[in-house]
């Protein structure tokens, strides 16, 4: 039986009153290995490496994403290479496939990346925010010498 969670990849900005808002982009559904060492612990680690712009540069050197449309779009190319396994489901349906972990990504408004999970069991409970590398710090296993 499989791990189940998904992903949510959410753009956050300012309206025209000055509040921030939350433009919500995609839900990317995994149905194995969503436990917080599993591909979670592998997106914060790919996520830590890269860089949100807007435009794009001549020479980058580093992963880089522009803007979070573009995040969304490189994550599901990352996640699928056939069928089964990932699928895009409707944003409302979120929680209703008996996941086990919900993932959100926020691309804040100056370019940085939040990293929020949550354990879906009776009740959805926030176990985790902050940056992709906090999620890689707290959650990295540590490899023991024998």
């Amino acid at each position: 039986m499989g791990t189940r969670s998904t992903y949510r990849v959410i753009e956050q900005y300012k309206n025209e009153a000055g509040s921030i808002e939350n433009n919500n982009l995609v839900l990317i559904y995994r149905q194995y290995d969503g436990y917080p060492t599993g591909h979670p612990l592998e997106t914060a680690e790919w996520l830590a490496t890269a860089k949100v712009v807007n435009g794009l540069g001549m020479n980058e050197t580093q992963l880089v994403f522009n803007g979070a449309g573009c995040l969304a779009a490189q994550l599901i190319a990352r996640f699928k290479d056939g069928p089964g396994g990932t699928y895009i489901h409707s944003l409302e349906s979120r929680g209703e496939s008996w996941e086990d972990y919900l993932y959100d990504i926020i691309v804040k408004e100056n370019y940085t990346i939040e990293f929020v999970a949550y354990s879906n069991g009776e009740t959805k409970t926030e176990f985790f925010r902050g940056t992709p590398s906090e999620f890689v710090a707290k959650f990295k296993k540590v490899e023991v010498e024998v």
